[in-house]
């Protein structure tokens, strides 16, 4: 098991932030102030995890310029009103990395605690600079950085030199950045068990959360008018596939479900949503799938703060294909929308809510058709197996519990830090 670090509740910290300190701490007497945090990501982000992260702490974000605006998250924080300061450094991998230490040495001693983006390369720089400058550094896995990477060697894009190399120079960075960092938050049972293989201090983390009022049920009355408004079929069995097109993920899979459960009768269509939507439907020509384009859809992702829940409310199922999936927030999503999930047993899926999701073994489009064309033959039990995934997903993995578990992570450091400083 991993050892979960907690916060002495004896002490009064000296941070605060409006989710994790009580009305008592607030009077007791001890100044308080918001948390500066400098957040460092070496890829891309979500828009929830930047607004939530923005609510519990003076946020300041260093981010790899190019893909921050090619991803669209730069429009998104603007839009959203979030009170962040973003620093943008230009440049491909080597350029940023340079840029990134560079810009830890000239201003980590301006923040209470560095939190840094998965534990590679982007975490090397603040771990150094954070133990040369005795600064606290938090970092934050969403994924299982080898396990992903070896989806790469499965699906043969990497050969087995390549593999050999980027395997060692991953375990090589994890190993660094497990003996530096402060603490270790790994998001989900899964990840927290990945991480205590090479961290001592790991917390876990329930990423941005699940917001249940927005993630919410739709009555049956009301899909026949979000399927119009969506400009989606009214008459069909609508499986959602929501995940992007990456290694570590099995469209394939679903693709072929698709395919063998219309082949038995079921009037199923597939709709991708995600920035790679394109990759999708050319997936699903380059298979030569019976008819597909009549039965294959795609769009471009939709918003999550206010779009994507009308797409989960207005589907029957709810797809998820890996070969490997640190937690999942998808699944949760969807039943939290009363929406029936059929998904694969690896990593997180198979820990977090087994008994609220349809499971299937890994790459089994057969196992996966017969899930679908059970939802379409057991509506009413299908739904009420994710209305109790609702309740779960409201009572452990709500977005209230996910950033005031954080910023108890981050304050615990930071006073840890100070008490250390102060002799």
């Amino acid at each position: 098991m991993y050892k979960v670090e907690r916060q002495d509740s004896s002490r009064k910290a000296v941070y605060a932030s409006p989710v994790c300190v009580s009305d008592e701490e607030r009077s007791g007497g001890h100044a308080s102030r918001r948390l500066k945090v400098l957040f460092v990501v070496e890829g891309y982000s979500d828009i929830r995890f930047v607004t939530g992260l923005s609510e519990i702490c003076d946020l300041t974000m260093l981010v790899p310029a190019k893909q921050y605006r090619e991803s669209g998250l730069d429009r998104r924080v603007l839009a959203s009103g979030a009170k962040v300061r973003v620093d943008e450094l230009e440049g491909g991998r080597l350029r940023f990395q340079t840029a990134c230490f560079g810009y830890l040495w000239r201003h980590a001693r301006e923040f209470d605690v560095i939190l840094s983006q998965e534990i590679l390369r982007g975490s090397l720089n603040s771990c150094l600079v954070g133990a040369l400058f005795h600064k606290p550094v938090v970092t934050y896995m969403n994924v299982p950085p080898v396990q992903y990477f070896q989806c790469r060697r499965e699906r043969r894009q990497n050969g087995w030199w390549r593999n050999l190399l980027g395997t060692t120079l991953i375990r090589f960075l994890v190993w660094c950045n497990a003996k530096l960092a402060t603490r270790c938050v790994a998001v989900g049972p899964y990840m927290a068990e990945v991480a205590a293989r090479h961290c001592a201090r790991v917390s876990m983390g329930y990423a941005y959360g699940v917001d249940t009022e927005f993630y919410r049920p739709a009555e049956e009355s009301e899909k026949p008018r979000l399927r119009s408004r969506l400009d989606l079929p009214a008459d069909k069995f609508l499986i959602l596939s929501g995940s992007r097109v990456s290694h570590e993920k099995d469209p394939e899979t679903v693709l072929r479900a698709t395919s063998m459960a219309r082949a038995q009768g079921l009037d199923a269509v597939v709709l991708n949503l995600g920035g790679g939507y394109q990759d999708f439907l050319r997936l699903a020509e380059d298979m030569a799938l019976p008819g597909a384009k009549e039965w294959v859809l795609g769009r471009p992702a939709a918003h999550p703060m206010s779009e994507l829940a009308d797409y989960y409310r207005a589907a029957d199922v709810v797809a998820q294909a890996s070969l490997d999936e640190g937690a999942g927030m998808t699944t949760m999503e969807a039943v939290a929308c009363g929406v029936p999930v059929v998904c694969t047993a690896v990593g997180g899926m198979a820990l977090i809510m087994p008994e609220h999701v349809r499971l299937t073994p890994r790459r089994d489009a057969e196992a996966m058709a017969q899930q679908f064309l059970w939802i379409a033959a057991h509506r009413a039990e299908a739904v009420a197996q994710a209305l109790r995934g609702r309740e779960y997903v409201s009572r452990e993995w709500s977005r209230k519990r996910a950033f005031a578990s954080l910023a108890e992570v981050l304050a615990s450091v930071a006073l840890v830090n100070q008490e250390r400083a102060n002799g």
